[in-house]
């Protein structure tokens, strides 16, 4: 393994076998260097692709952290091209709703308490929706209502799969919206992988997508969500905010299986987390905390003060005389009995904050939760916003950690907020998670107390937490180097990075990492995913990391493409050897273990790897597979 900082192992060898002093220091310092980038690399970006060294070690260390730390100064409009097609991202939860309806619209669609879009297209998906909702209410298939929900007379063979498929795109979309709701659905469902892929074939973006949401409007919002996630981590320049903005996201987790979630989390990164990834937490805080997406996850919209007028009955009007209930926002209208909802205040303080050690009590907990009744969203399925409501939130003082906080209504929120985000627990919690994930899975607690220092000096500034970690001598350390486990995540990232890959189908990628065991946004405890390698760490999770790292260097994922391995020079006999060598060079920048190294080249007289056969006892190597067996290795499977 190279050393970091230890460049003087070189130099004594040098001077033993006579080379002179100087060249000896510029060969160690080279080599050091070369190291630091490599593991700069490793630890604030989802992996170095081939020439990244080179690109950092000419810019040099500090002036590439510099830039990353301000990404707005990088220019990234290569990854705005991939992202442009998936439209979604771009839409308000209520354009989501309206454009991809979910299960709640149909039924008010279906009990003629709303109406259809005019949009041909849009009206498709409601219209296929609708019969599978009649279906699913056991209802006669095509009772559609005939003023209004009748689509044009069907094309007799409009059921004809392989005439459809060697339709040109447009004509395809046109019959498909030729034929009834019942033909749709009927249609759509007879299509299996390779048909389906044909059938979509060199359709536009939006064509693409009523396609998909004929079958499952749900199903193209969350498809495009987690493509991003993708194309972000695997093209981005703009590396450490992809970095920080997915630690964010995992520390601010939110589980998009539930619900309105499903339609909130596009909004969620793009609006709450990822402006705020790189700047100060207290920010980040105040706006998770009245995100619609936080506020649905733990159920904190449903909170009401024990004594608000909402839970005693009792309204009053502008001046001040009381009288039996009005309505309430959509949605709580059948939630009288809710009560107060402790949820938020727990989580609040033991994962966003101060941690499950930072000296709150269950007292603490429920005074936090009275300051946050009344936190709610105006018809959460709708995509409606966020709402604050005076007759649900708990009036009075409350006790927060010693603090007083003053009746005030939407106020008392953001005391809190205040007060917690610039507690010395809050301070230490942060910074040792944030070296958790850059530095060891047991970050050093002088290092992790430094952090915290600088988090409180700089109020809570992330960008100068993170400059006092690449400052220390505990981020450099040997001990350091190559310590960390990839998650899931991580690993098939780094993979597609290292190898050059061009995913023109990231939603491929998405299902293996469902097979992996990390489907993206779908941790469902607050507590997100682990950081640590315990977690990862298995036999059978292994394997599953070596299946997807020979697959992917043999092409045999659809909808990726990795850069092409040019062939190794010299007889067959040596075609191998060599490009096991260039291979260690080109994904580990030659960082390989003797053992590693050995293991892989006992295997190259394999047949799987040689080609053997009787006729011919050398044949060409595979390098693909040699690849494979490296981005499956110890030092690979590391950061």
């Amino acid at each position: 393994m190279v050393q970091l900082r230890r460049p003087f192992a070189f130099l004594s060898l040098a001077l033993l076998f006579g080379l002179p002093a100087a060249i000896a220091h510029k060969r160690a310092a080279s080599e050091n260097d070369a190291a630091r980038a490599i593991h700069l690399l490793n630890r604030m970006t989802f992996g170095p692709r081939p020439g990244d060294k080179e690109r950092v070690l000419s810019m040099g260390l500090e002036q590439w952290v510099a830039k990353q730390l301000h990404p707005e100064s990088i220019d990234d409009r290569t990854l705005e091209v991939r992202l442009a097609p998936l439209r979604t991202l771009r839409m308000s939860p209520r354009e989501l709703v309206e454009n991809f309806p979910p299960q709640a619209v149909i039924r008010q669609v279906a009990e003629a308490k709303q109406g259809l879009p005019r949009d041909p297209e849009k009206r498709a998906i409601y219209q296929a929706q609708l019969v599978r909702y009649r279906e699913k209410q056991d209802k006669k298939v095509g009772a559609l209502d005939q003023n209004d929900m009748t689509p044009p007379v069907a094309d007799p063979g409009a059921l004809d799969q392989s005439r459809l498929l060697a339709l040109a795109p447009d004509a395809r979309v046109a019959q498909l919206l030729k034929m009834t709701p019942e033909e749709q659905v009927k249609f759509l469902a007879s299509l299996r992988g390779p048909e389906r892929d044909q059938f979509v074939e060199g359709m536009t973006p939006e064509q693409r997508e009523t396609v998909t949401a004929m079958n499952s409007p749900q199903q193209v919002v969350n498809d495009e969500l987690m493509a991003a996630k993708i194309l972000r981590a695997t093209y981005s320049e703009r590396q450490l905010e992809e970095v920080m903005t997915d630690f964010w996201l995992n520390h601010f987790n939110v589980f998009i299986g539930k619900g309105a979630d499903r339609y909130e989390i596009s909004s969620y990164e793009r609006d709450v987390i990822r402006p705020h990834a790189l700047g100060k937490f207290e920010d980040l805080l105040d706006r998770t905390a009245a995100s619609p997406a936080m506020l649905f996850y733990l159920d904190n919209w449903l909170s009401v003060g024990p004594n608000s007028d909402f839970a005693t009955g009792i309204r009053r009007n502008p001046r001040g005389r009381r009288h039996y209930p009005g309505e309430l926002p959509a949605g709580l209208e059948s939630r009288r009995r809710s009560g107060l909802n402790e949820n938020y205040g727990r989580e609040l303080m033991e994962l966003h904050t101060l941690g499950v050690n930072g000296g709150y009590t269950q007292k603490d907990v429920t005074e936090v939760a009275k300051v946050f009744s009344g936190w709610t969203l105006k018809q959460p399925r709708e995509g409606g916003g966020f709402s604050f409501e005076e007759r649900m939130h708990e009036p009075g003082e409350k006790i927060v950690l010693g603090h007083r906080i003053k009746d005030g209504g939407q106020k008392e929120g953001y005391q809190v907020l205040h007060l917690l985000a610039h507690h010395p627990s809050t301070a230490r919690f942060i910074a040792g998670k944030l070296a958790m994930r850059f530095v060891s899975d047991t970050p050093p607690p002088a290092l992790v107390e430094r952090m915290a220092n600088t988090f409180l000096k700089k109020d809570g500034d992330i960008g100068e937490v993170l400059k006092t970690m690449l400052a220390s001598p505990e981020f450099w350390s040997p001990e350091a180097y190559h310590a960390k486990v990839k998650t899931p995540l991580e690993f098939v990232v780094s993979a597609l990075r290292a190898t050059q890959a061009e995913v023109s189908d990231a939603v491929v990628i998405v299902r293996n990492l469902q097979t992996m065991g990390m489907p993206l946004y779908g941790a469902q405890p607050p507590t997100g995913y682990s950081m640590k390698a315990a977690v990862w760490v298995s036999s059978s999770a292994l394997l599953g990391r070596m299946n997807f790292a020979i697959r992917l260097a043999a092409g045999r994922i659809r909808g990726v493409e990795t850069a092409p391995l040019p062939p190794s020079p010299g007889d067959q006999g040596r075609k191998a050897m060599e490009a096991l060598r260039s291979l260690e060079n080109n994904l580990l920048s030659g960082d390989v273990s003797a053992q590693t190294h050995e293991t892989i080249s006992a295997r190259l007289d394999d047949p799987a790897i040689s080609h053997r056969r009787l006729d011919d006892p050398v044949g060409p190597p595979d390098i693909a597979l040699i690849e494979g067996l490296l981005l499956g290795s110890p030092e690979f499977q590391r950061r």
